[in-house]
């Protein structure tokens, strides 16, 4: 009896090590590598607001921002009334605290969003939360304020027609304590036609200004705001910021900002649409970043070895496609295939090499803000009206399962300690199996 016992205990020890082994944390919008992408296995791919629900914790109010994880602590920013705040939730589904970040929060397009739409970061022990009233601020993980400040009063008023929107990129492997923050802060009075967009590094332990340049185009009108994100991009052999917006994608050196390449025609001048504003950030793998548009126009894939202007430069483009581009989930890569879902609910997957679709077919018709989530071989596709679709990961299109959580939802879910987590407009779902 005593040796079963140590057999049993062994074999349990064994399993929660393994478990632990293989659970990721998501420490900012699109994970890890800012790619929508978890190595996590045995989730589930069919639930409902009761079916493989482990706990549902209600909000103070909507955000479509996506949860940040790391190890037991769950990080999500809300509206609560006319504050702004971010919450810490234990994975048992407890908040353990809020701080009210900033106050006078405004809703944008009726139900789109508001000022609680940019996701948090965290490296285990900061957390990092930005607002659209440009309050930029970092806590512990146990909700002692380090540090706050303001962009407006250092990088003048923002101005944009739907309000800021655009997450920070946390860089950990930056030297220093707590690394570099990015932010692409790409705005403008499009009525008078003036230029303010700007690209920021801060030290990410104190606040301090490492680099701001200023960010110049030729766009114009609305084309002048974006809401897509920055991210790095990194190979082993060279390294960039890209900020995505007002008709350009840009590479900055990581050093002190300057501008190494720009790729245009994402808003073709002879065709000029002075609405076409950014939503969708680009993804990037070693050797490749797809490029989104918006508004149906097309889709870049570039290589990352661009000099100067590379807009009518063919050698530094893998392929290019002239319509059908997500509007604001951004582009997933999985090997060689490239997967988009519009705002629509179309889903399309292509070449990664040539860019040669293989499938677009329909799923959920509903608008699409939430960005697709690659998990244990399935693709997660979240509808504006709490549907999430998952599709089976590969160049045959099949539809796996509809799951209704029948609550608005416009963040994108994320993974880890193999469970989905699920923000929608009124709670927190830990989605798992019991």
């Amino acid at each position: 009896m005593a040796r079963c016992s140590r057999s049993l205990l062994v074999v349990v020890s064994i399993t929660l090590l393994s478990a632990a082994a293989q659970a990721e944390n998501w420490p900012q919008w699109r994970g890890e590598r800012l790619d929508g992408i978890s190595g996590e296995k045995g989730l589930p791919t069919k639930w409902s607001k009761t079916e493989n629900v482990l706990w549902r914790l209600p909000l103070p109010g909507q955000a479509g921002a996506t949860p940040a994880i790391w190890g037991e602590r769950i990080f999500l920013t809300s509206v609560a009334g006319k504050d702004l705040v971010l919450l810490c939730v234990g994975t048992d589904g407890k908040e353990q605290w809020r701080q009210v970040v900033a106050t006078g929060n405004q809703t944008v397009r009726g139900d789109e969003g508001n000022y609680a739409s940019p996701s948090p970061s965290t490296d285990g022990k900061h957390v990092w939360t930005f607002m659209g009233t440009g309050d930029l601020a970092c806590y512990t993980v146990d909700g002692k304020e380090v540090w706050k400040l303001n962009v407006e009063d250092r990088y003048g008023q923002i101005k944009l027609q739907f309000g800021m929107a655009s997450t920070p990129v946390l860089d950990r492997a930056t030297a220093g304590e707590g690394g570099r923050l990015y932010l692409q802060l790409i705005h403008g009075d499009y009525k008078v036609d003036t230029q303010e967009a700007k690209v920021v590094c801060l030290d990410a332990a104190t606040g301090s200004e490492v680099w701001a340049v200023d960010r110049k185009s030729d766009g114009r009108h609305e084309c002048e705001h974006s809401y897509a994100s920055p991210i790095l991009y990194r190979d082993g052999e060279r390294e960039f910021l890209l900020t995505h917006g007002n008709d350009y994608i840009v590479a900055h050196d990581l050093a002190d900002g300057h501008e190494l390449w720009r790729c245009g025609d994402l808003n073709p001048k002879g065709s000029y649409n002075e609405t076409l504003r950014f939503v969708a950030s680009p993804v990037a793998v070693p050797g490749m970043i797809v490029v989104p548009s918006a508004k149906h126009k097309g889709v870049l894939c570039l290589k990352p070895n661009g000099s100067g202007n590379i807009t009518d430069k063919p050698e530094f483009s893998h392929w290019r496609w002239k319509k059908d581009t997500t509007d604001v989930p951004s582009p997933l890569i999985l090997g060689d295939t490239v997967y988009i879902c519009d705002e629509d609910g179309f889903f399309a997957a292509a070449d990664a090499k040539t860019g040669q679709v293989i499938f677009r077919e329909p799923t959920t018709r509903d608008r699409h803000r939430a960005s697709p989530l690659y998990a244990d071989g399935h693709i997660y596709l979240t509808a504006r009206k709490g549907i999430v679709t998952v599709v089976k990961a590969g160049r045959e299109f099949e539809v796996v399962a509809t799951n209704d959580m029948q609550e608005p939802i416009t963040a994108s879910p994320v993974v880890s300690g193999g469970r989905i987590y699920l923000r929608s407009f009124d709670a927190l779902y830990a989605i798992g199996s019991k």
